[in-house]
């Protein structure tokens, strides 16, 4: 393995360490994972900077509403009031629930979902300014939460049921930032295309005092017809320089 994948893998470790530790990890854990790398102090504030951008606190726990934004943080403040009126429970009301809960009781059920929607909240939390709105990170986490409730049969004690739960939570917050960051990664690729050959043809145009056809502006380029047309129907013939009606 080499250096840039070895350090890509150690990086990823210290993620799901992290992670796994509440979003926390320790600088020294974080030196020590480096350590036979010998990286400079430039190097490793690369790295403890991804880990910050990650949402992951160094030393001490970040406060996840500091990547709120002011709208962001009236929505949570109104969605948190209209839970308010959940009684809360102990932890052995929780745990009598819990295991209503997974002998199938629909009571129960419905109960231990209330139980854990302020827990959603806290969760969409630690992912926020990762890519998406915390509006939606809390309707996933809420989906995956009525989805992981009616999967309880499946384990064997109220401990695995919270595991269960507050995993399926976060796997799908965490799968709803991968979907918008892919999304937004390919629409910037569109736009590129797009922009792109539209500046190709403005220089073709102005060079000819005209419009351009998609033929005279692949032999200029070297692009292909069908990358052409096809950024010309991502724009919607948009392209101001080039004579769509034209043949190729």
């Amino acid at each position: 393995m080499n250096q840039e994948m070895e350090f890509a893998a150690r990086l990823e470790n210290i993620r799901k360490l992290a992670k796994e530790q509440g979003g926390l990890i320790q600088e020294k854990q974080v030196r020590d994972a480096f350590a036979d790398m010998h990286f400079d102090e430039d190097q490793m504030k690369l790295v403890f900077d991804y880990l910050a951008g990650q949402k992951i606190g160094i030393g001490e726990p970040l406060n996840p509403e500091d990547y709120l934004s002011q709208e962001e943080i009236s929505y949570l403040d109104s969605w948190l009031e209209s839970l308010s009126g959940l009684n809360d429970l102990t932890d052995g009301e929780k745990e009598a629930v819990t295991l209503s809960a997974m002998a199938g009781d629909a009571d129960a059920k419905r109960r231990l979902t209330e139980i854990y929607l302020p827990q959603v909240a806290d969760i969409a939390k630690l992912y926020a300014g990762q890519g998406a709105l915390l509006e939606d990170l809390i309707g996933e986490g809420n989906v995956a939460l009525a989805m992981a409730v009616e999967m309880l049969q499946s384990v064997q004690n109220a401990s695995e049921a919270e595991g269960l739960i507050g995993s399926m939570i976060m796997e799908a917050m965490e799968n709803h930032i991968a979907e918008n960051v892919q999304q937004k990664e390919t629409g910037e690729k569109i736009a590129d295309k797009v922009n792109r050959v539209a500046d190709q043809a403005r220089e073709l145009a102005e060079s000819l005092g005209r419009k351009v056809t998609l033929s005279e502006l692949a032999d200029e380029t070297g692009m292909s017809l069908f990358d052409l047309k096809e950024a010309v129907d991502l724009s919607g013939d948009a392209i101001e320089d080039i004579d769509s009606r034209a043949g190729n």
